[in-house]
């Protein structure tokens, strides 16, 4: 099977915040906004490099979505920057009326999503954003596993015409994807080829679902890993070809099952392939204060949770 080496753990949302100060010297219509967050985002380098190209909007985050709409009709490509339960659920209203039907080119990115966020507790953890975003008509939803996707995927979505969620994290976590990658919009990455189960991970849980993998291959079990690391729109192709192949299926996401990715995969193999699916999520409840390790064992959506799904979905194929 494919194995995958660490490069050194590293927080998500460094690489936005280096594919910021990249944009910011290659494309002079990037300009950024945030939400007094401007650490916890990792923009800093990017306003010092252009502070005309920087608007520091405090805690207002409806104003920051209005001020981001404006900028487009300009030529501007705006980067909004605050937690995402600040980026989408406070401001669902402003993104949906200004941003989403009116098609405004703006990328909404939304550090400290899901468990993750750790200590900040079940405030602070949105399990839920996924879900709002992708229903939005037109709204692409990216969600990237680690610190070198991140960055590509920034870099992507500046080229991309379209409102963009993009949703990252905050600890530091395996740095696995090769550096300098090209990142494509709506492809899902086979990461493991496998024939006995299909495991479709998105963010911090693609790591996890490699680990499980491995765990699952020492039992003789060939577990095939894709990273679907954009939710809309769906690489439905990868996901039918896949679930063809093994005949069952494990969704597994740090967000809520409901409204999440694995609905989405249910939905896919619904129209066009029925198969077996287990569900590796939270279980329609918030979160708690925790260190994120702490926190995902007990929610049940680590590489155990991931290896234990995979043994129920494999009992249940027909």
């Amino acid at each position: 099977m494919n194995t995958y080496t660490d490069q050194g753990k590293k927080d998500t949302r460094s690489g936005f915040g280096d594919a910021m100060t990249e944009l910011g010297r290659t494309n002079p219509q990037v300009v950024a906004l945030c939400a007094d967050l401007v650490g916890s985002l990792k923009i800093q380098t990017f306003i010092d490099e252009n502070p005309e190209r920087f608007f520091q909007v405090g805690i207002a985050e409806a104003n920051m979505m209005g001020i981001a709409a404006g900028l487009t009709i300009g030529g501007k490509i705006p980067f909004t920057g605050t937690f995402a339960n600040f980026s989408t659920g406070r401001v669902y209203d402003q993104i949906r009326q200004s941003i989403a039907y009116s098609g405004k080119n703006v990328k909404i990115c939304a550090s400290h999503a899901g468990l993750t966020l750790g200590e900040d507790g079940a405030t602070h953890q949105i399990l839920e954003d996924i879900g709002l975003m992708k229903m939005l008509p037109g709204m692409t939803v990216i969600n990237p596993c680690d610190y070198n996707q991140t960055k590509a995927a920034t870099l992507a979505i500046a080229e991309h015409k379209g409102p963009v969620y993009l949703r990252f994290g905050r600890p530091k976590v395996a740095n696995f994807t090769p550096v300098n990658q090209k990142f494509e919009i709506g492809k899902a990455l086979k990461m493991i080829e496998g024939s006995d189960v299909s495991i479709m991970a998105t963010g911090h849980l693609v790591w996890e679902a490699i680990q499980a993998a491995q765990a699952l291959n020492d039992q003789g079990i060939s577990a095939e890993v894709i990273d679907i690391h954009t939710i809309k729109p769906l690489d439905e192709k990868a996901i039918i070809d896949s679930a063809r192949k093994t005949k069952c299926v494990v969704s597994a996401e740090e967000h809520n099952y409901l409204g999440g990715l694995g609905e989405s995969i249910s939905r896919t193999l619904a129209q066009h392939l029925p198969t077996v699916q287990e569900f590796v999520a939270t279980q329609d409840t918030f979160g708690e204060s925790g260190t994120p390790a702490q926190l995902m064992a007990k929610y049940q959506i680590d590489a155990k949770a991931i290896e234990a799904a995979a043994l129920r979905a494999i009992s249940r194929k027909p």
